[in-house]
């Protein structure tokens, strides 16, 4: 009796020792995870302010990856890279924004660097296995992007940044500050879903390359340009005003003197920067001592695994 009581013992003392160092795995804190996430672009400027008119969406895509580290109890820190493209043109423009008869359009592809410092509704320094099903995080941050506007002429597509249009020069880098809110759902031990609404503040007026309400400040500059050949092509992308081109689709000299440049650029109000915001859906995996063993390379013949 002596014997089977101790193997018994023995036995149930295995067991539980095994089964805890199956579940081992699952204790540690992973502070560590990556993600990657794809979804629409949307700019807001000179040639679309979505808050005062009805233009309808005007959108464009962008993707990134991030790195993530837990630093406080509801606390994580992201760093993120971005590419980021975005557009804008005046035809589906409301005409209450006088912007019609401008036919100016621009369009960007830039890349985006920035950190950021997200709060959660629920604690995230807790072992993977004790992830919240769900959790919503509010963000904030700042970060780099580059600024590269482009427009269309004579078919192919021009940088619109070295031709200085308005006589005012601009970085080739810009400062933004992200902001939004977001949302993640455990899928496993190891892997959660992502929703997130980023909204980028900037410190420019010239993603779209237009500030000025008019070019009456600068407009013989650009016509002596023109008339010289030096650079016509500042002209040529400045007015593209059906009411101020020729019958050949080239600028009215003539025409633009006599109205002393008074021909509709944008708002004018500089104080007022352009941004833009990306909605986005991906995929955070949590990066594990044992994610390779356990989840992506799992022994299914020799070793009973836990899945979540």
């Amino acid at each position: 009796m002596r014997k089977l009581g101790f193997i018994v013992v023995f036995l149930i003392g295995w067991s539980y020792q095994a089964s805890a160092q199956s579940f081992y795995r699952y204790r540690f804190e992973e502070p560590w995870s990556i993600s990657a996430s794809i979804g629409p672009t949307q700019y807001f400027g000179e040639l679309y302010s979505f808050w005062k008119y009805n233009e309808g969406v005007q959108p464009d895509w962008n993707a990134n990856i991030a790195f993530h580290r837990t630093i406080g109890t509801n606390l994580r820190a992201k760093g993120e890279f971005s590419y980021i493209k975005m557009s804008g043109q005046d035809p589906p423009s409301d005409p209450r924004a006088f912007r019609t008869p401008r036919n100016l359009h621009f369009r960007a592809q830039n890349w985006e660097v920035t950190g950021v410092i997200q709060y959660f509704w629920h604690p995230v320094k807790v072992p993977n296995i004790h992830r919240p099903l769900w959790n919503p995080y509010i963000f904030v941050g700042i970060g780099m992007s580059t600024n590269n506007p482009q427009a269309q002429l004579d078919g192919e597509w021009v940088d619109l940044r070295p031709l200085t249009l308005e006589n005012n020069p601009y970085d080739r880098f810009i400062t933004v500050f992200p902001m939004g809110l977001g949302f993640k759902y455990k899928l496993n031990v190891y892997m959660d879903l992502t929703f997130e609404g980023n909204y980028r503040f900037t410190l420019t007026d010239y993603m779209d390359d237009i500030s000025a309400f008019n070019v009456s400040e600068f407009y013989l500059d650009l016509v002596d340009d023109y008339v010289s050949g030096r650079n016509p092509d500042r002209l040529r992308l400045a007015i593209r005003n059906p009411d101020f081109l020729d019958d050949n689709g080239m600028p009215d000299v003539d025409k633009i003197l006599r109205n002393n440049g008074r021909v509709r650029r944008g708002s004018g109000l500089t104080h007022r920067f352009d941004g833009y915001m990306t909605v986005n859906v991906g995929l955070e995996i949590h990066w594990s001592r044992d994610i390779f063993d356990n989840w992506i390379f799992r022994n299914r013949i020799n070793e009973k695994r836990f899945r979540f």
